[in-house]
């Protein structure tokens, strides 16, 4: 059965902030809140975490997992990026994007799309994500929470509870933090490509 803090949004609490970072460095799937929605996330390099969060949501080994990263310098680190790259990505971060890029050899393979050899790359606006981040020290490994089935992520704590609360390890209250997942900027062509509209506005990558 799953833990459950109720975290304050703006301010988090360090202790609960420490505890849940101790649940994913001991191999934990955690639900947390984000600037879009509730996302699902594990350790990067934990194979088993990422095995149950594929299970959860019914994913198979196409889905394009998201790091989620603290700032530009963590996306330095695990994806390719070039001085165009670094001024949209400077533009647009922190908020409700994910970018799709090149990814590094920095990278576990298993977390790559299998033909392409990317990844997807985000940093949230929110306070709590930032300060599992900074105290965890590396990038969380995550995916929106939403459910086999359904086209829109969970957005409510204790209905996520009762739902999934054997299938999880800890679930972050974190009040609400809105209904649509990230919109999604492939940057490994030519030009952005937008592939899904969500939270963030698509209009200054359509071009």
């Amino acid at each position: 059965m799953s833990q459950f803090f109720q975290i304050h949004p703006v301010t988090p609490q360090k202790r609960l902030i420490n505890q849940a970072v101790d649940i994913l460095r001991r191999g934990g799937v955690i639900v947390y809140p984000t600037d879009s929605a509730y996302a699902i996330g594990c350790q990067l390099d934990d194979k088993q975490a990422a095995d149950r969060i594929k299970r959860i949501r019914k994913l198979d080994d196409k889905h394009n997992f998201t790091l989620m990263c603290r700032d530009l310098s963590d996306i330095g680190v695990f994806a390719k990026v070039d001085n165009t790259h670094f001024r949209l990505l400077k533009t647009f971060t922190p908020g409700p994007y994910t970018f799709i890029l090149d990814a590094t050899s920095e990278v576990p393979r298993r977390l790559l799309h299998p033909k392409r050899k990317t990844i997807g790359m985000r940093v949230p606006d929110n306070a709590i994500v930032q300060a599992l981040l900074e105290a965890l020290g590396e990038p969380i490994m995550s995916s929106t929470l939403i459910l086999p089935g359904e086209e829109d992520p969970m957005t409510d704590p204790e209905e996520i509870r009762d739902v999934l609360e054997h299938e999880l390890d800890l679930i972050i209250d974190g009040g609400f933090c809105g209904l649509e997942a990230t919109t999604v900027v492939n940057m490994t062509g030519p030009a952005p490509e937008v592939t899904r509209v969500g939270k963030g506005d698509p209009e200054p990558f359509r071009i």
